[in-house]
């Protein structure tokens, strides 16, 4: 597959994903009102996440990861933290500020993350110090 094509379809799926990121806070701050907590709600949200990831690794057969368990850093397995403390922000932040700020705002907090974190080579990222490309972004 043609490099632009494949960059074309890798980029379409980050939209996709993008859009499904607003899905999911729209529905987990919904969820949130109907059961009247914030934190069941993200715990549902999680579950039904959890249920999704067993049922593609049973369709798509993935073996069970033994041996590489061990070998992960301890750094690695505090994924489900920081995803819980971004969907509880969502599901209490949304109503409040609504879709568009609330996304604004987390796509700023990452940009000025995502841009410290290249620029010291922050956890174990290859460095990649800020040029006038990244600042553009």
């Amino acid at each position: 597959m043609p490099t632009l094509v494949l960059f074309s379809a890798y980029a379409l799926f980050a939209i996709a994903a993008g859009a499904c990121f607003v899905v999911q806070g729209v529905a987990n701050s919904r969820l949130s009102a109907g059961l009247n907590s914030a934190y069941w709600a993200a715990f549902f949200s999680y579950l039904g996440g959890t249920i999704v990831m067993l049922a593609v690794i049973a369709v798509t057969r993935t073996p069970w990861p033994a041996g590489a368990l061990a070998r992960a850093p301890g750094l690695a397995w505090t994924g489900g933290f920081w995803g819980a403390v971004y969907v509880v922000a969502i599901i209490l932040l949304m109503p409040r500020f609504g879709a568009a700020t609330l996304i604004a705002l987390l796509v700023a907090g990452q940009m000025l993350a995502a841009l410290l974190f290249d620029n010291f080579g922050a956890l174990g990222l290859p460095q990649h110090p800020p040029d006038a490309r990244h600042l553009a972004g």
